[in-house]
Parts: structure tokens; C-alpha cells; sequence
């Protein structure tokens, strides 16, 4: 299943900022960075349901978002993608 994240951390104080490096790192433990705030996640409901837990008790729920679209198994007609970066196949090769 397919499931894209996207997130807005208030970063006007320190303890912002280190929201945001966190709920970075967390996305990037699961999937592919595909825009500054913007996760593609290529796994089963178990491991988002984990996520999703780690990433609540990150956030200040009166300061930040995140925003979770389950794009489903059959995402391929879903996604387009245009412009720069290219882009990349999440059942694909994952080098780490």
C-alpha cells in the first residue's frame, strides 16, 4: 500500500525545530523523500499504524500538522509526477 505524508512543524522556536528534524527522520526510517515535507511510503497498514503512533507523540498537536493519503495498492494510476527530480519506482530496489 501506497501511503503519502506530508507535514508543517511551527519552526519559530528550537523546540520546533527539532520537531521537524524528528518527524523527518521517522518518514525517511519508512520511505522515500519526494518533497521537503512530502514522504512516499511503500508498506503494509501495520508499519503506518507504527508510524503514525511514533509521529503523534512527536508533534505539538496545537502547533503542527501532518496529513496522511492512503493512496491504496494500485497507486500506479494515481501518481503523476512533471518537472525536475525524477522520479522512482517504491517497490523498487531500496539501496540504504
Amino acid at each position: 500500500m501506497l501511503v503519502l505524508i506530508t507535514y508543517d512543524m511551527q519552526t519559530i522556536d528550537k523546540k520546533g525545530r527539532s520537531r521537524l528534524r524528528w518527524v523527518a527522520k521517522e518518514c525517511q526510517n519508512y520511505g522515500q523523500r519526494v518533497q521537503n515535507s512530502v514522504f512516499e511510503i511503500n508498506t503494509d497498514y501495520a508499519n503506518i499504524l507504527i508510524l503514525k503512533d511514533k509521529l503523534l507523540n512527536i508533534i505539538d498537536k496545537d502547533k503542527d500538522s501532518i496529513r496522511i493519503y492512503y493512496l491504496g495498492n494500485h497507486w500506479e494510476k494515481k501518481v503523476e509526477h512533471f518537472g525536475v527530480k525524477e522520479s522512482y519506482n517504491p517497490e523498487g530496489l531500496l539501496l540504504i
